[in-house]
């Protein structure tokens, strides 16, 4: 499969290196002693601002995570194999400081305490960074802000009382959150990439917003006995603490006894209704703790629903209609199909097993009766996006995860490109279950300690430093 465009600053690299090569190769300097230099030189020297890097360690930043994926992943979700994870890294020009921190230009208007979340602030924009914010908004990015949102509400309410910003104040924190990000080197357009407004630091159209007022409609110890510690593994299926929240958006919903006249008012309701619930929540633990339980919850639906745009399948249900007439020809159209699924955005193990099951779905619809992910030798990997040379595919893990910084290294992220489980082809007599019940075995979920990290990048540097000596060598030899 083509992989997706990245830029490369390899001809610049052999340009520089025939500049320097009258000046710079010794006249007794073999050739093949020449390359090994050359190339160990253009390992060290290539940090190309999206080049894409691996290092087979896995860093988790929420350790809890880490402890309780070392022996499990799903339920109904079995490992059939111990596959050697990949970091990809975003390193930066070397002619541009990575550290993008500025100061923040704010309103002054936002009644939010601002600083008390610095170090969720600071994740928040390392899983927003810039270059990388599309790419992981649905996994990563998205999940995370509106998470800091709804706990910077809560925080403050402990102060005012209050689980909603009136209309003028959500506008100025916005813009303040937006600003105190986009400093620490965050994206400045995301409340465009996660559709984020000053709505959604408000009530909206959920009638309950003081905190008193909750808590004398709301079972307060019952939800958050349910929802203090939420389990990453068993929480999507077992839906301990999503039934309490749901239980209690409910309840404040219905405070005016009346219900909305329509099915889209009544959703919208819940929605703003379940943002309250989550935001006292937050006010009740930790911030970082309060964190760790949005983002497991949310993620469950987020490996829900395959995030991709299919293009029209009508070029390839004409070339595998009837595949036994022409391999090549089915299998390059393809190729090029999903090479335009792998340009799109990095999705999770079980995403991508959602979004094999509806490409299947359209094909079949259209008549396409043979299983071409077998007949072309489609994979989980084809559906996300591309990474490197190599041509191979990213998932990331279904568990919550977060980008991490280093300064000297730059953006990393968790994901697998040895995870090579052929794509399902869909069954015309089922019907897609949903993640509890898929039966397609997983790869384990890779795990390591943080302290593992500099191990791996070591061993990467020790290898080109050990190529460096053997040319020298040679050469006073």
């Amino acid at each position: 499969m083509p992989s997706g465009p990245l830029p490369s600053s390899e001809g610049d690299h052999l340009s520089a290196a025939k500049m320097g090569e009258i000046a710079l190769l010794p006249p007794n300097l073999s050739p093949f002693v020449f390359f090994l230099l050359f190339a160990a030189l253009q390992d060290l020297c290539t940090l190309d601002k999206f080049a894409v890097y691996g290092s087979p360690v896995v860093h988790q930043r929420d350790s809890i995570v880490t402890k309780e994926t070392d022996n499990t992943l799903l339920s109904e979700i079995s490992p059939n194999s111990a596959p050697q994870p990949l970091i990809p890294l975003l390193a930066p020009s070397p002619l541009v400081p990575f550290q993008n921190n500025s100061t923040p230009e704010l309103s002054g208007k936002c009644i939010l305490n601002l600083s008390a979340t610095d170090s969720l602030m600071r994740i928040t924009a390392v899983d927003c960074w810039a270059s990388v914010a599309p790419f992981l908004a649905n996994v990563i990015c998205c999940p995370q802000l509106r998470a800091t949102i709804n706990i910077l509400v809560g925080q403050s309410s402990k102060e005012t009382g209050m689980l909603a910003l009136d209309a003028t104040h959500a506008n100025y924190c916005l813009s303040d959150v937006q600003e105190i990000l986009g400093s620490q080197g965050a994206n400045y357009n995301l409340q465009k990439i996660c559709l984020i407004r000053p709505s959604n630091l408000s009530e909206g159209s959920c009638p309950v917003k003081d905190t008193n007022e909750f808590e004398s409609i709301v079972d307060s110890s019952q939800l958050l006995a349910a929802c203090k510690k939420v389990d990453a593994v068993n929480e999507c299926c077992s839906q301990i603490c999503q039934n309490a929240i749901l239980e209690a958006a409910t309840k404040i919903s219905l405070r005016d006894g009346g219900l909305p006249s329509s099915l889209s008012e009544h959703s919208s309701m819940m929605d703003d209704c379940r943002n309250v619930v989550l935001r006292w929540l937050s006010s009740r633990i930790d911030p970082l703790s309060a964190n760790q339980v949005l983002r497991r919850i949310s993620n469950c639906k987020v490996n829900e629903v395959c995030p991709l745009v299919f293009p029209d399948t009508k070029v390839v249900a004409e070339e595998c209609g009837s595949v036994t007439r022409n391999h090549m020809a089915c299998c390059n159209s393809m190729s090029n199909y999903v090479s335009h699924l792998q340009k799109q955005s990095f999705i999770t193990n079980l995403q991508a097993l959602d979004c094999a099951t509806q490409l299947g779905l359209k094909l079949q619809k259209m008549n396409v009766t043979t299983d071409i992910f077998n007949f072309c030798h489609i994979t989980l990997k084809d559906f996300s996006l591309q990474v490197g040379s190599q041509e191979s595919g990213c998932l990331l893990p279904s568990l919550p995860s977060d980008a991490t910084f280093d300064p000297s290294t730059g953006i990393s992220f968790t994901c697998d490109l040895n995870d090579n489980i052929a794509a399902p082809w869909p069954s015309a007599s089922l019907v897609p279950s949903s993640s509890c019940n898929k039966t397609v075995k997983m790869p384990a979920l890779p795990a390591a300690t943080s302290a593992q990290i500099g191990h791996g990048g070591r061993e990467v540097k020790l290898q080109q430093l050990i190529i460096m000596l053997l040319a020298f060598m040679i050469f006073f030899i």
